[in-house]
């Protein structure tokens, strides 16, 4: 049975995209069923899903309906991907840092001009979730992950809301992996980032999408600081994907 070191759905889909550069799995050949590399992999399905999402993404795969996951030509043109980081390599951190606030910047702005009541409802239930994972004393990634993503469907822009799925495959991994290789909290600090998260849904909520891009950019620029506390106390890591 294969297994990836991590069973992150992105080591995944390397995996599978080193096989089918290999042609174990050729041009039109079917990948096998979820349940099939699911067993594989030794994983959940809504982990392979989300690495097949990846490829279908990249254009190397295409889902067929009722038929299921086959291999596409990709006619020497592949689609845009974030290419892996690796935590600790600080400039390619860097570079996908300033690549997340540029996108997101502009979505939140964008949001603030176009949420509808229905969006507001989204973006609070998330932000509230994140209240309630604290106070559990939980990570909350998942409640973090639907706050962004109901910022971004708020664009109703579904060019920036693809987009945006994919960058959480690239830059987002990262902040997942610094996620799971720590425990520590730091208590002090979770309420000034709940505090961050307040004030952009509070923009969003007026209107204000001056305001809302500034927020977003300070909470993103606060979150590669307390990225870089991570990086730079190898004895005593805190855990800031959970304040990210």
């Amino acid at each position: 049975m294969k297994k990836t070191s991590g069973h992150l759905p992105q080591e995944i889909a390397r995996d599978l995209e080193r096989r089918i550069s290999v042609n174990e799995f050729p041009v039109g050949a079917k990948l096998p069923s979820e349940r099939e590399l699911s067993a594989e992999y030794a994983v959940s399905r809504p982990v392979v899903r989300e690495a097949l999402s990846q490829l279908k993404l990249e254009g190397l795969v295409e889902a067929r309906a009722g038929s299921g996951v086959y291999v596409v030509d990709e006619s020497g043109t592949r689609a845009f991907r974030v290419q892996p980081v690796v935590v600790g390599e600080t400039r390619s951190l860097d570079q996908l840092m300033e690549l997340l606030v540029t996108i997101e910047v502009a979505a939140t702005r964008i949001a603030a001009e176009k949420r509808t009541p229905e969006d507001l409802k989204k973006i609070k239930r998330a932000l509230i979730g994140m209240e309630y994972a604290i106070a559990s004393d939980r990570l909350g990634d998942e409640e973090d992950y639907a706050f962004h993503d109901a910022i971004v469907a708020a664009t109703h822009n579904p060019h920036f809301v693809a987009l945006c799925k994919h960058l959480e495959f690239g830059a987002r991994q990262v902040i997942r992996q610094a996620r799971a290789n720590t425990k520590m909290h730091l208590a002090d600090l979770m309420q000034d980032v709940q505090n961050e998260h307040k004030a952009i849904y509070e923009a969003i909520e007026q209107g204000n999408p001056e305001r809302a891009s500034f927020e977003a950019e300070r909470h993103l620029r606060n979150a590669r600081e307390r990225l870089r506390l991570y990086l730079d106390s190898p004895a005593e890591k805190p855990d800031v994907a959970k304040l990210a």
